[in-house]
């Protein structure tokens, strides 16, 4: 049975790196960019403990970019649920680049 149907769902709970930059589209929608990073902890075999650091690029669109903007601050522990969307631009000597970020659906502070 063939199905159309995919999941695109991820998330996480880290600190926010940084303040949001909010910036408004022209037709004045609110966007919200920040980074947030998680850490992996284990010990390897010999006893050796080791850290991972993950970082997490982070937009959310309309009121939640607003909330976004009145309610966090670099350093907070969120949670943030949404999906992956990796987007291209061409830069003015032609580089192509890309990046995958979380699109934000849901964002809860869990700490002050």
């Amino acid at each position: 049975m063939s199905s159309n149907r995919g999941l695109n769902k991820v998330m996480v709970i880290g600190w926010l790196e940084d303040e949001p930059e909010v910036r408004h589209t022209p037709s004045g929608r609110a966007v919200a960019s920040f980074s947030v990073a998680t850490s992996r902890n284990w010990t390897s075999s010999e006893g050796e403990k080791h850290e991972e650091k993950e970082w997490f690029n982070v937009v959310a669109w309309g009121a939640l970019a607003e909330l976004c903007k009145d309610r966090l601050a670099k350093g907070q522990q969120v949670y943030v649920e949404g999906r992956l969307q990796t987007r291209g631009w061409e830069d003015s000597l032609g580089r192509k680049h890309f990046r995958t970020e979380v699109v934000a659906q849901e964002l809860i502070v869990l700490s002050d």
